[in-house]
């Protein structure tokens, strides 16, 4: 059962860190699954397992050094967060999936929904609030704000796989107060939800 819990709860801290960025928790999940080559600290199953692969590591790095510079250019951080839309829910996904696996019973195909919606979230939350973000400060907070995503999606991802069950919670929490966030600002604007 703590197994199940810790599982659920790294899948949520791992998805929701893949909504800020995809490649910080991708990238510590492949790493963590790889060395020590012995006995990784992670063991993923097939299919989730292709992430071990040098080539997938180097371009995770690749990817993820590229999204930390656009993500730090006002404007260019708008057209980025377009791009990750797609990127950033499906890495929510595959992460979910693949530290959810411990858990036998649930179906796959609610494990990569289940890390679409919370990456998803967390994605849509950032996306709203960056240009926001650009216009109150002229562009000039877009790199310190980058910045602090990148850190929370770093420590997120290490405590989700440390310390899963608190991160599962967190992570939990942290996408309520999100949703109530975003509820009242559209319902400030005439906007009212059911």
């Amino acid at each position: 059962m703590i197994e199940a819990l810790g599982g659920i709860g790294a899948a949520f801290g791992l998805a929701g860190s893949a909504g800020l960025n995809a490649y910080i928790p991708l990238l510590i999940v492949a790493v963590a699954a790889r060395y020590p080559l012995a006995d990784p600290v992670l063991k993923l199953s097939a299919p989730y397992d292709i992430l071990t692969n040098p080539w997938i590591i180097i371009l995770l790095s690749i990817l993820l050094i590229i999204e930390m510079l656009v993500d730090k250019i006002p404007a260019v951080d708008t057209l980025n967060d377009g791009i990750q839309t797609f990127i950033r829910p499906a890495a929510g996904a595959i992460l979910f999936a693949a530290s959810a696996n411990v858990i036998t019973d649930i179906s796959p195909v609610i494990t990569l929904a289940a890390g679409l919606l919370v990456a998803g979230s967390v994605h849509t939350t950032k996306a709203v609030t960056r240009p926001l973000i650009t216009a109150a400060t002229a562009g000039t907070g877009n790199w310190a704000v980058s910045i602090v995503e990148d850190v929370v999606a770093f420590f997120t991802s290490i405590l989700a796989l440390l310390l899963p069950i608190i991160t599962g919670i967190a992570a939990a929490v942290a996408l309520f107060f999100a949703v109530r966030l975003y509820r009242r600002r559209k319902k400030k604007e005439g906007i009212v939800f059911h």
